[in-house]
């Protein structure tokens, strides 16, 4: 895939996740998203908190650049 592609997915990722939380603190919910709170809120909060963490994990890698690294030394 392209690196910009794999970038957008993180930042889309990590945005979604970060805005359900902040918009759960106003008691509003994303449409798409109110199927992880059936199982409970607990259980809701985490997967969100998840969404963010894979989605800067995936911008970091998608960012980096592991062929420089070798010629280091």
């Amino acid at each position: 895939m392209n690196k910009g592609v794999i970038s957008l997915l993180g930042f889309v990722l990590a945005a979604l996740g970060f805005l359900s939380i902040a918009l759960s603190l106003v008691g509003v919910q994303f449409a798409f998203l109110t199927w992880l709170d059936s199982f409970g809120r607990l259980f809701g909060f985490v997967a969100k908190l998840i969404m963010i963490i894979a989605g800067i994990l995936i911008l970091y890698i998608a960012q980096s650049d592991f062929k420089g690294e070798e010629g280091l030394e």
